[in-house]
């Protein structure tokens, strides 16, 4: 059993609030949840308005089927309208 996880330390420059941050992030965090088929969350700067971290987690059988899905994962964060990834970091056990 292969286990991944990939975490984005990302900026929000737009946001003046958590209420704007949110509704920035929610929208990623469904698309990963939904074209990925990870399971995702925000792991930190919960309290911080313009950063954040997301981090989703990754299971299969085949190491090449799970990387190719946090591949898929980065494209769509690095996709995402009103954030900048400033560091990204993928492990995999």
């Amino acid at each position: 059993m292969i286990v991944a996880i990939g975490t984005w330390e990302l900026h929000l420059p737009g946001c003046s609030s958590l209420k704007e941050k949110r509704s920035v992030l929610k929208p990623v965090l469904a698309a990963l949840r939904q074209k990925c088929n990870v399971s995702v969350a925000e792991t930190a700067h919960q309290d911080l308005w313009q950063r954040a971290e997301i981090a989703c987690a990754a299971v299969g059988s085949d190491r090449r089927v799970v990387e190719e899905t946090l591949r898929l994962a980065d494209r769509v964060v690095e996709g995402a309208d009103g954030m900048s990834i400033i560091d990204t970091a993928m492990v995999f056990r």
